[in-house]
């Protein structure tokens, strides 16, 4: 008699005959149906979803307001593209934005469809607003996979590979990572030694820093030491800018992470859980300084899709009308404190880092050493797909387990989750 086939089986054998291997995907199963915190595959389990389709989803997946307003926009229009004619949900997201980004100067807002366009729209602006050539970047710092944000990124595995050259006049320092021994002074040290040594800043048009490295590990950027840096970009007349794409919309407990050191940055790149799945960018800014492009030089033919902006403004709603933030710093708190507790239960835990629920553990191989395990991340995070809960990694060799749950799970999910990362540590880490 034939043994029937999962559904998931089909769908991956024909993933890999028709999709190239460089598209990757962190767990092999097939997605079918999601609600809130809980995504079904098409075999029918169930997971707990803490991947968060890799930050988009801080209101969790299908939040009903957001459904609704995409809806009603679907009966109105779905595309005219913004270049061709100005329609409401556009100037209404870029008006909400400007309110929301801190700082009293007026400013104003563009939006694309990505998170990468929203890179290179900020460099491209600060080039025209300051007539300079040069963009300094960190280590371990992620900006997109376009040409110019790859050479942004500060990692090369796996996304630099083999895909130089790269765009020039682009120069990283490193990024402050205490655990690694790169502190505040250390770091800020180094940047003046990079103006000193390889690029004056008076030819610098931007720094661009996320205010917690994401791909890089989850490692928040020191209050301090983002203070030292707006400091040395007005003395100098360069554009600060905040990568805020895996950051913004609560994932920190504010809107944006930039507001925990209480800086002002002159632009702030957005996308991720700013339209609950839908995809939206954009670029926030003095409105001088957005001002500096001349007319034609920004845009994109899908940028500020209709059903994007509409998804967009429901969740700006949401942030403004529930206690979503509060609810971040208190599952922030809860998971740093899971945290700690596992890695006072395993020596292999050497680092575990959080600002609000952007938290994450650290693998390594001893302590001693420091040296990074990305293999033991790697079987906790098969190992608790296999319990029913989805992981992501980040950081050096992958040894980084980082959470983007969705912020709106249950105190139940959130304790159910929690539980099988313990059991699924439990089982990695035994010996």
């Amino acid at each position: 008699m034939a043994i029937a086939r999962s559904e998931s089986s089909v769908f991956l054998e024909l993933r890999q005959r028709e999709i190239p291997r460089g598209v990757s995907t962190a767990h092999p199963i097939v997605a079918q149906r999601a609600d809130g915190a809980r995504l079904w595959d098409v075999d029918g389990n169930e997971y707990l979803d803490f991947a968060g389709g890799i930050g988009v989803l801080n209101l969790g997946h299908r939040h009903p307001q957001i459904v609704e307003a995409v809806r009603a926009q679907l009966e109105q229009f779905i595309h005219v593209s913004f270049q061709v004619a100005i329609y409401e949900g556009y100037v209404r997201v870029a008006e909400r934005l400007n309110r929301l980004a801190p700082g009293d100067a007026p400013k104003k807002t563009m939006l694309v469809s990505t998170g990468a366009e929203a890179v290179e729209n900020a460099v491209k602006i600060a080039r025209a607003f300051t007539g300079r050539p040069a963009v300094v970047t960190f280590q371990h710092g992620y900006h997109g996979r376009t040409l110019l944000t790859l050479t942004m990124t500060g990692k090369t595995s796996p996304y630099k590979q083999s895909f130089g050259p790269y765009c020039p006049e682009v120069y990283q320092a490193p990024y402050p990572y205490d655990y690694r021994g790169w502190t505040t002074e250390r770091a800020l040290s180094a940047l003046d030694e990079l103006f000193e040594a390889q690029v004056a800043p008076e030819r610098v048009a931007a720094i661009v820093i996320e205010p917690v490295a994401g791909e890089g590990g989850f490692i928040p950027a020191p209050p301090e030491f983002l203070r030292e840096l707006r400091a040395r970009t007005e003395r100098h007349g360069i554009m600060l800018v905040a990568d805020e794409i895996q950051t913004g919309f609560g994932r920190t407990g504010t809107i944006f992470a930039i507001e925990h050191a209480g800086v002002v940055p002159d632009l702030i790149c957005v996308a991720k859980s700013l339209a609950g799945g839908l995809p939206l960018a954009g670029v926030i800014g003095r409105a001088d300084v957005m001002d500096a492009p001349e007319p034609g030089g920004l845009g994109g033919t899908y940028g500020g899709n209709p059903l994007a902006c509409a998804a967009a403004l429901a969740t700006l709603d949401v942030f403004e009308r529930q206690p979503i933030l509060a609810r971040a710093r208190d599952v922030g708190e809860r998971l740093h404190d899971a945290f700690r507790e596992l890695a006072r239960r395993h020596e292999q835990i050497g680092d575990v880092r959080a600002l609000g629920a952007m938290v994450a553990l650290e693998l390594v191989e001893d302590r001693a050493s420091k040296r990074p395990a990305g293999r033991l991340a790697a079987e906790i995070q098969r190992e608790a797909r296999e319990r029913g809960l989805l992981l992501m990694r980040a950081g050096n060799d992958g040894c980084v387990i980082r959470i983007l749950a969705p912020l709106v799970m249950t105190d139940e999910e959130l304790d159910m989750g929690l539980a099988r990362l313990h059991e699924s540590c439990a089982a990695v880490l035994r010996s």
